[in-house]
C-alpha cells in the first residue's frame, strides 16, 4: 500500500537516515571520497568488478575469449567491494566517472583505454577480438538483444529486487509495478527462445553473455530470496533451457566466481591472474 502521511516537498533534499540497506553508500553526487590507487596487475586487460549479475558479464566475457582460443584476452581481475564504498575511491572514478561496476583498462593499444558500462566492455572486447558479435547481416538483431538487456537491467534490480527484496518498508505499488515488468521480460525472452537457440538466432553472442547473468539466478533460485516462486519463474520453460545450457560452458563457470565474495569458499575467486587460480574451485 501507498503511504498516505508522504507529500513531496518543493524541493527535494537527501536524507541519509532513510535510504534503506545502501543508504551507507547513496549519495546524489558524483566523484571520489578518497584518494586511493587501484592495485595493477601484468597483462594487458585489467577489470575491476564484483560478481554480481552486471560484474559477471565482463569476467565471462573474458572467459569466453580465453576458452576459444583467444590468449592474449588474459587479464586480471581485481574485487571492488561496492557494499563499502571502493567504487568511490580516485583511481576508480578515474577509470569510472559514474562509480559502477564493472570497469575495464586496456592497455592492449599505444594508449591506455578505460572501458565503463557492462555493455560498452562486452562490445570493446567482441570487436577487439573479433567473437561473439556477427558481421553480417544478423549483427543488428544481436545488438538489438544486447542493448534491450543492458535497458531492463534497471528495471529488474533496481525495480523490482530493490522493492522487494531491499526496500526498508514493503509498498504494494512498486512491488506490483516491477514485478509485472520483470515478468513481461521474462516473456520477451521466452517467446524468443521458443523458436531460437540463442537470442541472437543460432549462435552464441554478447547478447546472451549480457543477458544471462541477470535470468538465470531467477531460474536457479539464487536471487532476492523467494524471488523464483513469486514471479513463478517455472513458468518460462524457454527461459529455463537456455539458461541450463549456457551454465554449462566452461567460460561461464569460471567467469561466474570471479570476484565473487560470498557463498562457499570453493565458489568464490576474490582475484583472478590467471588459469591457474580455478584449481581447486567448483566449476
Amino acid at each position: 500500500m501507498s503511504d498516505p502521511t508522504y507529500t513531496p516537498p518543493e524541493v527535494w533534499t537527501h536524507d541519509a537516515e532513510n535510504g534503506g540497506k545502501f543508504a551507507n553508500i547513496n549519495r546524489p553526487t558524483a566523484g571520489a571520497r578518497e584518494e586511493k590507487d587501484l592495485p595493477v596487475g601484468d597483462h594487458d586487460f585489467q577489470l575491476y568488478s564484483l560478481a554480481t549479475p552486471n560484474g559477471v558479464k565482463a569476467s565471462i566475457m573474458l572467459e569466453e575469449l580465453l576458452e576459444a582460443g583467444h590468449s592474449g584476452a588474459e587479464y586480471d581481475a581485481w574485487t571492488v567491494n561496492i557494499g563499502e564504498g571502493d567504487q568511490f575511491t580516485s583511481g576508480f572514478v578515474d577509470l569510472n566517472p559514474n562509480s559502477k561496476i564493472p570497469t575495464l583498462l586496456d592497455r592492449s593499444g599505444d594508449q591506455p583505454v578505460r572501458v565503463f558500462e557492462s555493455g560498452a566492455i562486452l562490445m570493446h572486447l567482441a570487436e577487439k577480438f573479433g567473437a561473439f558479435l556477427p558481421t553480417d547481416h544478423t549483427r543488428a538483431e544481436v545488438l538489438s538483444w544486447l542493448f534491450w538487456q543492458v535497458g531492463s537491467a534497471p528495471f529488474i534490480g533496481g525495480g523490482f529486487g530493490h522493492f522487494y527484496a531491499y526496500a526498508p518498508e514493503k509498498y504494494e505499488y512498486p512491488i506490483n509495478r516491477y514485478s509485472m515488468e520483470t515478468k513481461r521480460l521474462f516473456d520477451v525472452a521466452n517467446q524468443r527462445l521458443a523458436d531460437n537457440e540463442y537470442l541472437g538466432g543460432k549462435d552464441y553472442t554478447v547478447a546472451d553473455i549480457a543477458t544471462f547473468p541477470w535470468l538465470a539466478p531467477f531460474v536457479f533460485g539464487g536471487i532476492y530470496g523467494e524471488a523464483r516462486k513469486f514471479l513463478s519463474i517455472h513458468e518460462y520453460t524457454h527461459v529455463e533451457r537456455w539458461v541450463k545450457q549456457l551454465a554449462e560452458r566452461p567460460g561461464v563457470r569460471r567467469g561466474r566466481i570471479v570476484n565473487k565474495t560470498w557463498g562457499e569458499d570453493n565458489e568464490q575467486l576474490l582475484e583472478r591472474h590467471s588459469p591457474a587460480d580455478f584449481k581447486g574451485k567448483n566449476i
